[in-house]
């Protein structure tokens, strides 16, 4: 079975090689954002695959490993039931709204969908720019955290990428930095499995692009390695700097691209 032909590419004028090799290239830079910051597959990813793969097929080669990823955090978390029960209802938030959502979003227009990965790079941008100061009263952690879900939810369901909403709101709560990490493996994965599992049901994830998302793992691992050497050599403070001018450049060619 030739799994590159059958793979939908935007630029069919441009050898498939080439593209493959794009697309690792992707893979490896997502890898370098995560092992660099702890955070941020599917916020790299996406975007970049989206500008020569059409969205839903971009959001479908980071199924494994993105599920893979989250499920060694989660497995690795010292008190995971704890988590999970302490964010149930930000969770089951969460699960709705992306399976609402990415109904939605397989029923749109490659174009239309360009622009609302943009979109959610932009909103991810902003979001990643603000640091909450003080931290979050008890009494508003479930209202906010539902909200936070729901909005998470939107994202998730029309570009995989439910971090930022999340992430802003983990810290607003001022975790420790185990339990963060343990906390949003877990709520990821309410988001990302009923996320894939809706995109194979209706259609949009098979066996080529589960096979091709599971030779993006390679990559993943090799950006992930160079990511976690960096870590000595450039403060997060100015990766992070560096990481949202290269994200808003991309939702710029994004909405170039879906004009």
């Amino acid at each position: 079975m030739d799994l590159l032909s059958q793979v939908p590419w935007t630029f069919t004028g441009i050898p498939e090689l080439a593209l493959l090799g794009f697309a690792g290239l992707a893979f490896v830079g997502a890898g370098v954002v995560k092992g660099t910051l702890g955070v941020g597959l599917p916020l790299v990813a996406v975007p970049l695959l989206s500008l020569v793969l059409p969205p839903p097929t971009a959001i479908s080669l980071l199924v494994v490993p993105v599920l893979i990823s989250n499920l060694w955090q989660a497995w690795q978390a010292d008190k995971p039931a704890r988590y999970a029960m302490r964010f149930k209802w930000l969770s089951l938030s969460l699960l709705v709204s992306t399976v609402l959502s990415v109904r939605l979003s397989l029923a749109l227009p490659t174009e239309i969908l360009s622009v609302l990965v943009a979109a959610s790079v932009i909103c991810a941008v902003v979001l990643m720019m603000y640091k909450p100061q003080g931290s979050l009263p008890p009494e508003r952690e479930l209202p906010l955290g539902i909200g936070a879900g729901v909005l998470a939810g939107m994202m998730g369901g029309l570009s995989s990428m439910t971090g930022p909403f999340i992430i802003t709101y983990l810290l607003a709560l001022k975790l420790p930095r185990d339990e963060f990490v343990g906390s949003i493996s877990i709520i990821y994965l309410f988001g990302m499995i009923p996320l894939y599992l809706a995109l194979a049901y209706y259609g949009r994830l098979g066996l080529v692009e589960t096979s091709m998302s599971l030779l993006a793992l390679a990559p993943m691992a090799l950006g992930m390695i160079i990511g976690r050497r960096m870590r000595a050599f450039l403060s997060e403070e100015a990766f992070r700097r560096v990481l949202l001018g290269f994200l808003a450049s991309v939702a710029v060619l994004l909405v170039s691209k879906g004009a």
